[in-house]
């Protein structure tokens, strides 16, 4: 009879110590509660919890990514954009994480969805395309300052697609095609401007210097010579032409 006593105690230990022992990691903490009363928080390492009298719950406490689905937000301006962001954030207070809010995840992830929407809506289309981290930092505020009593920490929002609808699209294509033609034919008027400059002042280099036209006629007939479908037209040089004349003069006989 002592023997099966003996037996049935140490059946019951064996089955006990898993019960009782248990580890926490470095990146958990442990809330602790004594007859349903919250007692302490525990550390990581190897801690033992009484078994029926209490009950141990563990809270994560590293970085978790929170996303946001696609909301569908009417700007300012009246511009229906779809827009969906992510959420980083991290338990700091493990009893707050557990005593006020039921599922703090869940939690975070609806107010960031308010939050978004709140934002969103109080922009136009042009601040929402240039202003994306200036936004994102704006419903960051928004979310760390209600989740702080939960014992949630924001570290980061980031606003990840925003989807225009498919005429914003293409007017805003057209717009930006316009804007390359602007500058296009400013780049090539403001070329055409310094070319005109250049060709004047080669024009009145070469006039006050004897020959440098000619040389420049010659070397002009030399490139287009070069390729045999075109057809040369020699010009003579002005000088030549009042040579004739004057040797015509010459020649021409005296009238009686």
């Amino acid at each position: 009879m002592y023997e099966i006593c003996l037996g049935i105690l140490f059946f019951g230990l064996l089955f006990l110590i898993p019960a009782t022992i248990r580890i926490i990691y470095e990146y958990e903490r442990g809330v602790l509660f004594t007859l349903g009363k919250f007692s302490k928080v525990m550390q990581p390492g190897l801690r033992i919890v009484i078994p029926i009298i209490q009950s141990m719950r563990k809270v994560d406490t590293r970085i978790k990514t929170v996303d946001i689905p696609k909301q569908e937000v009417m700007t300012r301006d009246n511009v229906p954009v779809s827009i969906n962001a992510v959420v980083y954030m991290r338990v700091i207070n493990a009893e707050k994480a557990v005593l006020k809010i039921q599922n703090y995840v869940y939690a975070v992830s609806q107010y960031g969805q308010t939050a978004l929407r709140d934002v969103m809506g109080n922009k136009d289309l042009d601040s929402i395309l240039t202003e994306r981290a200036e936004i994102a930092d704006e419903i960051k505020q928004l979310v760390d300052k209600e989740t702080d009593e939960w014992g949630i920490d924001i570290t980061a929002i980031k606003v990840q697609d925003i989807e225009l609808p498919m005429d914003m699209k293409r007017a805003m294509a057209r717009q930006a095609e316009a804007e390359r033609e602007k500058r296009a034919t400013i780049i090539k008027s403001e070329g055409e401007v310094t070319a005109s400059t250049n060709l004047r002042k080669a024009a009145d280099m070469l006039g006050r210097a004897p020959g440098a036209l000619h040389l420049r006629t010659l070397e002009t007939l030399t490139d287009i010579a070069s390729d045999q479908s075109n057809t040369l037209v020699v010009p003579l040089p002005m000088e030549f032409l009042k040579a004739l004349e004057g040797f015509s003069r010459i020649a021409a006989p005296k009238k009686k």
